[in-house]
């Protein structure tokens, strides 16, 4: 991970914690581009299993599944579960 990145990531968890709502896929989308990470990427890509059951591999802080296009996003601080990686929502 570059130095930048790092950066970010401690502003993300320095300020207000990771998300007002780590279960809310739109909360979590909205924190990782207000801190500028979501093209960031994560120490441990995850496989995810879309909800229209495409698997697909999640590289970046936010994610489209390429079949149909719905938005993932995990908080940095919390990327090192695949259970936190939550939906935002279809072009989100």
């Amino acid at each position: 991970m570059d130095q930048a990145t790092k950066e970010k990531i401690q502003s993300c968890s320095g300020n207000d914690g990771c998300a007002p709502d780590l279960n809310n896929g739109k909360a979590i989308v909205d924190k990782v581009r207000q801190v500028n990470v979501r093209q960031g990427l994560l120490e441990t890509p995850h496989v995810v299993e879309c909800e229209c059951g495409q698997p697909f591999q999640m590289i970046h802080f936010e994610e489209s599944c390429p079949n149909c296009n719905m938005t993932y996003a995990v908080t940095p601080c919390s990327s090192h579960d695949k259970d936190n990686i939550k939906p935002a929502g279809i072009g989100y």
